[in-house]
């Protein structure tokens, strides 16, 4: 990353940029001249409130309309602002040139302009990124290039010319065939060669893929089961039931574990409390500070382990009760599911006029 440039105007520059110098030529209309005088001042006005993308196109246009080295040197630094470093610099060329074709009187009045315009060049230049553009061999005779709205001629091909930095869009077109178009970014003193590409005529445009589809666009869907059949059974993981089952059990053991370890924790601070205190009569003990505190420790530790106990055993119960009436896969799919491997336990509610349970199966 280059440090953006900075611009420092002495009193007679920018008293310069406020009012042209010279006298408009000869061959100038009047109502160009006027027009012109109006676009450079809403140009001016534009560029120094920081409004370049229209305040640099009024100023190239006043001097376009009406000539002269005030508004050639007001449209340099006005490039120069915009970051368009490589416009800028053949800007300050312009003027420079014009310059020195300028009388002895003239140069006297735009000499702190030419002062500036040159050390602006200088720093400038060495940031001017370099493009190369190519064309492939089999590109037919009378194929458009064109970079940014602007045709490039064959000189123009394969050899490195000047570019703004930022982003650019290159088009090509042969004859009869569409266009194909290319976009890329170029940074300051950067040099970059692009090798483009040329769609000939009745072949298909190269078409790229949007990176922002979905990940799964374009899969083949699974074949739809045929009508009247069950839906099949398989899923590629476990059901949001048995998610569910998950979670509740494994809280449920850390319950468990909780109440366990808190349970051991308030044993020991109960112990500690029974060594500081000291019955001092049937049902009455006094306790020292370190007494009390470990006292109100084991109180505290045997609430939480009671909370703990609790809770671990209402969740694993709710665990088991969700695992047993799980609804068993129905249909096709079921009487076709493997049988339970050597070792495998299995568990099913059993129902009676008499009474209920669980019975337990396994298989060797």
């Amino acid at each position: 990353m280059h440090p953006p440039m900075r611009f420092f105007w002495s009193a007679p520059v920018l008293s310069g940029l406020l009012s042209i110098a010279l006298t408009a030529p000869a061959n100038a209309q009047p109502d160009a001249v006027a027009v012109a005088e109006s676009l450079f001042n809403r140009g001016l006005a534009d560029m120094l409130a920081g409004r370049y993308p229209t305040g640099c196109p009024a100023l190239a246009e006043s001097h376009r309309l009406d000539p002269r080295p005030g508004r050639l040197f007001t449209l340099a630094e006005c490039e120069a602002q915009w970051g368009r470093i490589a416009t800028a610099v053949a800007r300050y060329n312009d003027f420079l040139a014009l310059y020195s074709r300028m009388s002895e009187a003239e140069k006297i009045q735009q000499h702190e302009r030419h002062v500036v315009a040159r050390e602006q060049r200088d720093a400038l230049a060495p940031l001017v990124p370099q493009l190369t553009l190519s064309l492939p061999g089999n590109a037919p005779p009378g194929t458009v290039v064109q970079r940014d709205g602007i045709t490039l001629g064959q000189p123009s091909l394969g050899i490195a010319l000047p570019v703004n930095p930022g982003e650019h869009v290159v088009t090509t077109k042969a004859p009869g065939g569409p266009v194909h178009e290319v976009r890329f970014t170029i940074d300051r003193s950067e040099s970059k060669t692009i090798e483009l590409e040329v769609t000939l005529p009745g072949e298909e445009p190269a078409r790229e893929e949007p990176t922002d589809r979905p990940p799964d666009q374009g899969a083949v869907p699974p074949p739809r089961p045929a009508e009247g059949a069950a839906p099949s059974m398989q899923a590629s993981g476990p059901s949001g039931r048995r998610v569910v089952t998950y979670v509740a059990g494994g809280l449920a053991v850390s319950g468990l574990i909780l109440g366990s370890v808190t349970g051991l924790m308030a044993l020991d601070e109960s112990s500690r409390a029974a060594k500081g205190c000291r019955d001092v009569g049937p049902g009455v003990a006094t306790c020292g500070t370190a007494g009390k505190a470990a006292g109100d420790r084991a109180l505290h530790l045997a609430t939480v382990s009671t909370i703990g106990f609790s809770a671990g055993v209402v969740l694993a119960g709710a665990a088991v009760l969700l695992l047993l009436t799980e609804p068993s896969p129905a249909g096709p799919q079921a009487s076709a599911a493997p049988r339970p491997r050597a070792g495998a336990v299995s568990w099913s509610l059993l129902a009676g006029p008499n009474g209920g349970g669980v019975a337990v199966r396994s298989q060797w």
